[in-house]
């Protein structure tokens, strides 16, 4: 995939960012990626006026989750130098990368309501729903067989879409291919699952499912 190759460029950089901020708390880093999210969001949604979108504003809003990327990126490094990573800090970050991605989102969604594209909006919940039934599909499935990573876009190739939509002004694009790509890969995951399931992986689900 396309983000294990940035990943093998980034890794020297990263690990030199990861040792000078290893005194940090990863949860620390983890909610600080939040707060950018958050800022991004806020450069998405007012990069809409009346009837116009402001591509500058959208470019920095992109640029604002790029930089929150990196902080995901770190927290878990950060706690693997220092050798105290924790359940709770993975569900955190886990918990928190939710959140992070209803944020850009939700500004996009704000965005397009402000130059009303109502199309634009249902194409922006149609991207977010497939973004989280995604991550959803994969967490249920992996409780009941050991791994179920099949699929187009994980959640670093949609940050890294909704990055490159925002900076070259192309959102729409971008939108269209993550809410195609991530709700056929929900579907894939699926699928997968039942032939697993077939194969005699099965654990005993808890009982009263979501």
């Amino acid at each position: 995939m396309i983000t294990e190759r940035i990943g093998e460029v980034l890794a020297r950089p990263l690990e030199r960012i990861v040792r000078a901020v290893a005194h940090v708390s990863p949860d620390v880093l983890t909610i600080t990626g939040l707060a950018l999210n958050g800022v991004a969001c806020a450069c998405f949604a007012f990069a809409g006026g009346r009837d116009y979108v402001m591509p500058g504003l959208l470019r920095t809003g992109g640029l604002v989750a790029l930089a929150a990327s990196v902080f995901d990126m770190l927290d878990g490094r950060v706690a693997r130098l220092r050798g105290r990573p924790t359940t709770f800090g993975a569900f955190l970050d886990s918990t928190m990368d939710r959140y992070s991605d209803m944020l850009l989102y939700m500004g996009l969604l704000i965005l397009y309501a402000r130059v009303h594209r109502t199309a634009f909006m249902v194409l922006v919940w149609v991207a977010a729903f497939g973004s989280f039934m995604t991550s959803y599909a994969r967490a249920r499935a992996e409780s009941l067989i050991p791994s179920c990573t099949v699929g187009f876009v994980e959640r670093p190739e949609r940050i890294v879409l909704l990055v490159l939509g925002a900076v070259t002004n192309r959102m729409a694009a971008v939108l269209w291919t993550i809410a195609v790509l991530a709700n056929v890969t929900a579907v894939q995951r699926v699928v997968y699952t039942y032939v697993e399931l077939k194969k005699g992986w099965a654990r005993m689900p808890e009982e009263g499912r979501p």
